[in-house]
């Protein structure tokens, strides 16, 4: 109890403003509704009013919040000594470790209530946050977005009018802040947008350290005006979750059709043959995004347009197929792991790796796929950097179409062709060596010299050594089966 007549150490979180006031009066004179045209390109994380009057970004101890629960991020055995921890059980006293004792701990992703004892707070909601490994990226998001989710939905269901959340991924336990934060924000925007009137408050307290990951971060999912929204659109992630924030997981995703392409709610229609609307071929929004381009290079022949006019033209044409890809959700494809950076190589480049097994061409939209590859790469490609391409195991399902690779090389800005220095096809076949030099010679300009066919990995080696790439496990596999296991020193190769 503080002493008669003395501040209470306590905040009142309906006293601290709300994210939607900060920064009022240079928001104030944005655009308005009626200036956004129906076609403009919106976000995902729409500017609400309403949603951000309910969330406080506040840099102070979470346990010092008056309201009606404030979370505790702990391990398995809710024993963890982390600071949110210990200055939780400091300031509510010795009874909360006996009611601990009875919960008999908390698994990664759980959320579980005590009461809140001499906290301000009635309640503390206790969650365990996942241990973070690169390899085991996909199961951690899950178990952090489970995190937040839970306490959430505790909160709902016994009709918490407050919540106020300490940053729940401790470093102890190694996640990347940043990773962590937009699965914070979007799993808590995507709530308040489907429960929004079950909670009137929600604060996120955070350190002098977090603040500013926080700060940079939430007009991406709380814009405060319709000009902030449209500002932070580039800046938005591939995988922005499902409808209620979670990560997605590829199977949930895939769905394999009986006929891909048709109609599942026109059977009627098949045997109408030739009668079937087609009008609908080619309006897609990507298909008109990107222009003749054959036709501007026969401008350019006849001498109608300058090939500086071109390549201002082929910019701007860029640049909306990147502020496409940084607004879509392209979690589906992001969850294929088919693309993805791993270290460097031997001359310090960045290795970027493409699994041709992990691409289903037949089952995916090849224009998101797209998409993907722009918003991955566009900030890996002002470095110059190399590809390592595992053909391994690939089908007729997996195999990229020239029409598809010369649309992503036609698109694509001069830096990815001027900063691309080799690329690694590893485990070719006859076919795709014949297929490759046929594109190469044929199809694109510039290309040919930088093909290396990599028939086994101890050549891949003397570009790249082995602990700068990340395998699937099938490529290891097969590449022993069928030229021995590999070790971690080999001498050049002569063929690279």
């Amino acid at each position: 109890m503080d002493p008669l007549g003395a501040p209470s150490q306590f905040v009142d979180v309906y006293m601290l403003p709300s994210w939607g006031d900060s920064c009022e009066d240079e928001l104030s004179s944005d655009a308005t509704p009626e200036a956004f045209q129906e076609d403009s390109l919106r976000s995902p994380f729409l500017y609400n009013k309403d949603i951000n009057g309910k969330l406080v970004l506040w840099k102070g101890d979470v346990a010092l919040l008056n309201c009606t629960a404030i979370v505790n991020t702990s391990n398995e055995s809710l024993t963890d000594k982390n600071p949110v921890s210990e200055s939780i059980f400091m300031l509510a006293g010795p009874d909360l470790k006996e009611d601990l004792q009875k919960l008999k701990g908390c698994r990664t992703g759980e959320a579980k209530l005590t009461k809140g004892f001499n906290l301000a707070a009635r309640f503390i909601i206790h969650t365990v946050g996942p241990k973070y490994k690169s390899r085991y990226r996909t199961a951690a998001e899950s178990s952090l977005y489970s995190c937040y989710r839970n306490v959430l939905q505790l909160a709902k269901e016994q009709s918490m009018s407050s919540v106020g959340f300490c940053v729940i991924n401790s470093a102890k336990r190694g996640y990347p802040l940043e990773d962590a934060t937009h699965i914070a924000l979007r799993t808590v925007r995507r709530f308040l947008e489907i429960h929004g009137e079950t909670i009137e408050k929600v604060v996120f307290a955070v350190s002098e350290l977090e603040e500013a990951t926080y700060q940079k971060l939430l007009p991406l999912y709380f814009p405060r005006s319709l000009k902030e929204e449209s500002q932070s659109l580039p800046s938005l992630p591939a995988d922005i979750g499902n409808a209620e924030g979670e990560p997605v997981v590829p199977e949930r995703q895939i769905r394999i059709s009986e006929k891909p392409g048709a109609s599942e709610d026109n059977h009627e229609e098949e045997d109408e043959g030739l009668g079937v609307d087609v009008s609908f071929i080619g309006s897609h929004a990507f298909a008109r995004m990107e222009g003749d381009i054959d036709k501007q290079r026969k401008l350019v022949l006849q001498g109608q347009l300058s090939e500086a006019a071109l390549q201002k033209q082929h910019q701007r044409n860029y640049n909306r197929w990147l502020c496409q890809a940084r607004s879509e959700d392209l979690s589906d494809i992001a969850s294929l792991k088919a693309l993805y950076q791993t270290g460097v190589d031997n001359c310090g480049r960045t290795v970027m790796v493409v699994v041709g097994r992990n691409i289903p061409v037949t089952l995916i939209d090849m224009d998101k796929a797209l998409l993907y590859f722009i918003h991955v790469m566009d900030h890996i490609a002002v470095k110059e950097y190399v590809l390592v391409y595992f053909h391994t195991l690939t089908s007729e399902y997996n195999h990229l179409d020239s029409d598809f690779l010369k649309k992503l090389y036609d698109v694509v800005d001069v830096k990815y062709k001027r900063n691309l220095k080799a690329v690694y096809f590893v485990h070719p076949t006859f076919r795709s060596k014949v297929s490759t030099w046929f594109f190469t010679t044929f199809s694109v300009s510039g290309l040919k010299d930088k093909v290396h066919h990599v028939d086994s990995l101890h050549q891949l080696f003397s570009a790249i050594s082995p602990e700068q790439i990340d395998f699937p496990p099938f490529v290891l596999e097969y590449d022993a089966r069928e030229n021995g296991p590999y070790y971690t020193s080999y001498p050049p190769s002569p063929d690279l």
